[in-house]
């Protein structure tokens, strides 16, 4: 009986390649719950992380109010009786000139380095146009979601 339990527990002992394979797949499992601690306790990477994320969503979110607002900025074009139409055509067409000719006034009595502010402030609104509408289209929609939540 002895010679027989001795043969059983001897079959199913590891082998030493057995015993080196449990090892190693424990140390790699070990080694996976080492990482997610560490990715756990990287704070700055989840915030860095968690920015991009809700940066990516309010880009979506400025998508769908962009689009929203041209929706809606055709919708009260359409709405608008001709002579509105025109009174505004010919309003805009007078605050062009009136522009112009404040421009002139500008150019010929501002001092030089103003002028050169003003010039570079300019040609930044011009490059980054986009941002600045999609601001504006932005205002313009929180303003009237509280209009609207007022009334």
């Amino acid at each position: 009986m002895t010679q027989q339990h001795n043969e059983s527990s001897a079959s199913t002992a590891p082998t030493p390649e057995e015993l080196r394979e449990q090892v190693e797949q424990t140390r790699h499992e070990l080694g996976q719950t080492v990482e997610a601690l560490a990715d756990k306790a990287d704070i700055k990477a989840r915030v860095r992380e968690k920015a991009t994320e809700v940066k990516e969503q309010a880009a979506v979110r400025t998508g769908e109010l962009k689009v929203k607002a041209a929706d809606v900025a055709h919708e009260v074009q359409d709405k608008l009786p001709a002579p509105v139409k025109d009174k505004a055509a010919r309003a805009a067409e007078q605050a062009r000139i009136g522009a112009a000719r404040a421009g002139r006034i500008w150019q010929d009595k501002a001092p030089e380095p103003v002028r050169e502010k003003t010039a570079q402030t300019a040609r930044a609104a011009r490059e980054n146009r986009k941002m600045l509408l999609a601001m504006a289209a932005g205002a313009g929609v929180v303003w009237l979601a509280c209009r609207r939540k007022k009334g």
